[in-house]
């Protein structure tokens, strides 16, 4: 609590907020951050997949094209230090309703689809994503379906 308060005070002390725009508790950055983990799962994040998730992110919370840029790359720092998917997930099951939360997993899946194919460790990302949420197995494979457009994949459960 004493270090959040210290944060806030020295934000607005230095008089420079660009890089703070987006706090460990937004939950526009923990989405972005999900998105991102998803992304770069594999090891490697692709041109497309980099695309995709500046569209998402823009659509999603009304930003511009700067705004998307600051969230991105806040993501992405959020994503290194990060030690579990928990901190994300909680953050945005606190903000979101249950059908947001339906519509975050469609997204992962959407940044997982982005070169063509999901490979497994994206698979498990956006399963372990999903169960933390309380998003069912049933919706999280119907978004898979939907996305992949391949009704009834092999090792959807």
């Amino acid at each position: 609590m004493f270090e959040a308060l210290k944060a806030i005070i020295a934000d607005l002390t230095s008089g420079d907020n660009s890089s703070r725009t987006f706090s460990e508790n937004d939950h526009r950055l923990a989405a972005a951050a999900l998105l991102v983990h998803v992304a770069d799962i594999d090891g490697a994040t692709g041109p497309a997949e980099s695309e995709r998730i500046r569209t998402l992110v823009a659509e999603k919370f009304g930003l511009d094209p700067a705004e998307t840029g600051r969230l991105v790359a806040a993501a992405i720092q959020s994503d290194r230090e990060a030690v579990d998917l928990y901190g994300f997930t909680s953050v945005l099951k606190r903000a979101m309703q249950p059908a947001e939360r339906i519509d975050f997993v469609e997204m992962m899946w959407r940044i997982a689809y982005a070169d063509g194919e999901a490979d497994e460790l994206e698979d498990n990302v956006v399963w372990r994503v999903a169960e933390l949420l309380g998003v069912s197995s049933q919706d999280r494979i119907a978004m898979r379906q939907r996305i992949s457009g391949k009704p009834g994949l092999p090792g959807s459960d």
